[in-house]
């Protein structure tokens, strides 16, 4: 097992001024319900901050089955916002049962302990859902992610 990611290392690239501040998933692809289902519950069990928006209302956060059975298109596409610590933010798009999109803010990363934050929360989501969690920087800089196999987050 590899050691932890040390904020002296990736600084550089996570604080990269040309970049927007997220690290845009690939998605985690065939998901179901209950994948989703499986994330919602982490959400809540983990306490983290959260806002569930339906185009510009928040509200109450609903089942999976329910969300995903909502008709798709349209400016009111469902999305989960989640802060799990200081630092880190990401948001989750309801864009259907067999894919989980996933974007990460890391605009206001700025010390190894949101970098913690940020591993955790990507380890976390992987662990749950069984699967990897990539992330890509922008451009064609490094990407960083959950590796399932590892069973820790890598930049590759």
């Amino acid at each position: 097992m590899a050691e932890p990611l040390r904020w002296a290392d990736h600084a550089g690239w996570l604080l990269d001024p040309a970049a927007d501040g997220w690290l845009p998933g690939e998605g985690i692809a065939d998901t179901t319900a209950a994948d989703w289902q499986a994330l919602l519950d982490l959400v809540v069990e983990r306490g983290w901050e959260r806002r569930f928006l339906v185009g510009c209302f928040e509200t109450a956060l609903p089942r999976a089955e329910e969300v995903l059975t909502w008709p798709r298109g349209g400016a009111a596409r469902p999305v989960l916002s989640v802060r799990p610590g200081p630092g880190v933010g990401a948001v989750f798009r309801f864009g259907g049962a067999e894919r989980i999109d996933l974007d990460v803010d890391v605009a206001q990363l700025r010390d190894q302990e949101g970098l913690d934050v940020l591993c955790g929360f990507l380890a976390a989501v992987g662990r749950r859902l069984g699967r990897s969690v990539p992330t890509y920087a922008a451009g064609t800089g490094p990407f960083l992610g959950y590796d399932r196999a590892a069973d820790q987050v890598l930049v590759r």
